[in-house]
């Protein structure tokens, strides 16, 4: 099936989309972002997305294109390349810095990102830094003391409270206020060891920076009244969270500094998931990977499949929760199948939400 992006479809008089032209439309919401009208060329001008995307696709392959997945190249033309156009305008129309990028485990964030910076950098020229919620997990000394000082289950990384959401928050101010010829050190973790890794590791960053790309499995996510909380999701919760002390406290985090943290996303991208049976395969095709990346000299802390199995309860309810809520405010949603294609693309209003 070839997809449009939705602002590229027909509208008929209503403003909503008339279909496109394998029979199939691209489900949109009743608001769309400003018309597509192209604008005047000059240095550095960017045009409408129509005339954008097919400046992204006449561009030579930027690095690593050839080792993208087989299904992602697939679609490059009808869905990745037309996203980073609309990325690019949101830049311009609307000075977008910090760009969200939410996604189930091994929904394929880090390619997307990865692959969006290669990009930018080779046809705009842009100075772009993905910054991965992963790399500010807190240490595992630190997970560990919180364990007992709060509840058990926070020594397993993942849930909001297990990152040190300050640090995030000063690094997004640090990198928009970087100047030509500043560094900042971005933070590493290493999953194998499931640690944090020196800070000679750390990744360097150069001054000044376009456009900041943030991605993670919770990025986006909102805090959800009491009531929702009350009935256990799967066993983990059920057996070792009974009176939901620990998901109760995870929500108040999302209340919290994490509300704080995501306010500074211009721009929210949703990689939406089939179901936690995807997760679960795809985390568990990304537990090999690293292991076979793993860069920390500390112990080995992998995990084997009936490990996996209980890691991933430990994400199901945010999962879940933004399935079902996120789409509603997300600026962009695009939902996959379970071969890690994307059928229908969705197009939120842009006021920029309440995060």
């Amino acid at each position: 099936m070839a997809l449009l992006w939705p602002n590229d479809l027909p509208r008929n008089s209503a403003g909503n989309s008339a279909g496109n032209s394998a029979g199939n439309s691209a489900e949109t919401s009743p608001d769309y972002l400003p018309d597509d009208t192209p604008q005047a060329d000059g240095p550095g001008r960017l045009t409408g997305h129509q005339q954008l995307t097919e400046q992204i696709l006449q561009a030579a392959p930027f690095a690593g294109f050839d080792r993208l997945p087989d299904a992602w190249r697939a679609q490059w033309p009808s869905v990745w390349a037309p996203l980073a156009a609309h990325i690019a305008l949101q830049k311009q129309r609307r000075n977008a810095f910090v760009i969200g990028i939410h996604g189930g485990q091994g929904s394929g964030k880090s390619t997307l990102s990865q692959a969006l910076a290669a990009l930018f950098r080779q046809v705009f020229n842009w100075q772009v830094v993905v910054l991965s919620i992963d790399d500010l997990y807190l240490p595992h000394a630190e997970r560990q003391q919180l364990a007992r000082a709060v509840h058990p289950l926070l020594a397993t990384r993942g849930v909001p409270g297990t990152h040190d959401a300050p640090l995030g928050i000063r690094l997004l101010s640090q990198l928009k206020q970087l100047q030509s010829g500043d560094s900042l050190q971005i933070p590493a973790f290493d999953k194998a060891s499931d640690d944090r890794l020196a800070q000679d590791r750390w990744h360097a960053v150069q001054g000044p920076v376009d456009l900041v790309l943030f991605e993670g499995w919770c990025v986006g996510c909102r805090a959800v009244a009491a009531d929702r909380l009350a009935t256990p999701v799967n066993a983990l919760e059920a057996d070792e969270d009974r009176d939901g002390q620990w998901r109760s406290w995870v929500n108040a985090q999302l209340a919290g500094t994490y509300h704080a943290w995501f306010r500074e996303i211009d721009e929210l991208i949703m990689l939406k998931v089939p179901d936690m049976s995807a997760v679960l395969d795809w985390r568990g095709q990304q537990e090999q990977g690293n292991r076979q990346a793993a860069t920390g000299t500390g112990p080995d802390r992998s995990m084997d499949k009936a490990a996996l199995q209980r890691f991933i309860q430990h994400y199901q309810r945010l999962t879940e929760q933004a399935l079902s809520d996120m789409p509603g405010w997300a600026d962009v949603v695009l939902e996959l199948n379970h071969d890690h294609q994307v059928d229908l693309i969705r197009l939120g209003n842009h006021d920029g939400g309440d995060l």
